[in-house]
């Protein structure tokens, strides 16, 4: 439901892939930083010390752990550690209950960090190209097949190596998506009980949580099916 009655406006194709195209050109860039980001080089110390034991506990990207993930469990690394950690930002309106569903906060929060895993999902299974990253996130989240549309790319945004400079571009992301508005009320959503407790004041930001993560491991099997798809069509 619109908060405020406004002109139904429909989007062309490539309305959404512009936006989706500039989403990546965020994405990607980031995903870089949490990857490469080692500025005491403690990920890959030998002999380890205690702050370099720690990142290979918890098999953060760019350890020696990491290299002997396989992939199955990389990609889970990103739903279950990076996704599950910005999902406690998409729950939290679940805490005003129905008030805070009505809010358009939650979808845009909750599209962005589906995008955000379904392209590091995409990168663990080997697919770069920033057309057939914008392909995926359109029919994932979208509904949409952009595979007639002419994807021009957009020039990666140069994003700090610094907790700053990682808001900066997700605050940068979430101003992007914005721009595709009722699109984001098509991403993979929780599951209808988790939908109707979380109308409930306080308890629904649990709920929220929950089912916000069901929806992110869905989106990612999704996105998984849909680069299965691409290679068996190249």
């Amino acid at each position: 439901m619109k908060l405020l009655p406004t002109p139904e406006v429909h989007l062309a194709d490539s309305d959404v892939e512009d936006a989706l195209g500039r989403a990546v050109a965020v994405i990607n860039p980031m995903l870089d930083v949490l990857w490469g980001t080692d500025p005491f080089g403690l990920k890959r110390r030998t002999p380890p010390n205690a702050a370099s034991w720690v990142l290979n506990a918890a098999d953060v990207p760019g350890t020696f752990a990491w290299d002997d993930l396989s992939t199955d469990d990389r990609i889970n690394w990103w739903v279950w550690r990076v996704g599950a950690l910005n999902t406690v930002a998409v729950a939290f309106p679940g805490v005003l209950g129905v008030v805070g569903r009505r809010l358009p906060i939650q979808d845009l929060l909750g599209f962005a960090s589906q995008a955000i895993v379904l392209c590091a999902v995409a990168r663990e299974l080997g697919v770069t190209d920033q057309r057939h990253q914008v392909r995926m996130l359109a029919s994932v989240l979208c509904g949409r097949d952009l595979s007639v549309v002419v994807h021009e790319g957009h020039q990666p945004v140069s994003v700090a190596f610094t907790p700053a400079g990682i808001a900066k571009a997700l605050w940068q992301l979430i101003g992007v998506l914005d721009a595709v508005g009722d699109e984001l009320a098509k991403r993979p959503h929780p599951r209808a009980p988790f939908r109707y407790i979380a109308m409930l004041p306080a308890v629904g930001a649990v709920a929220s949580y929950l089912g916000e993560c069901g929806a992110l491991s869905r989106a990612a099997k999704a996105g998984r099916r849909w680069i299965a798809q691409l290679g068996g069509a190249l």
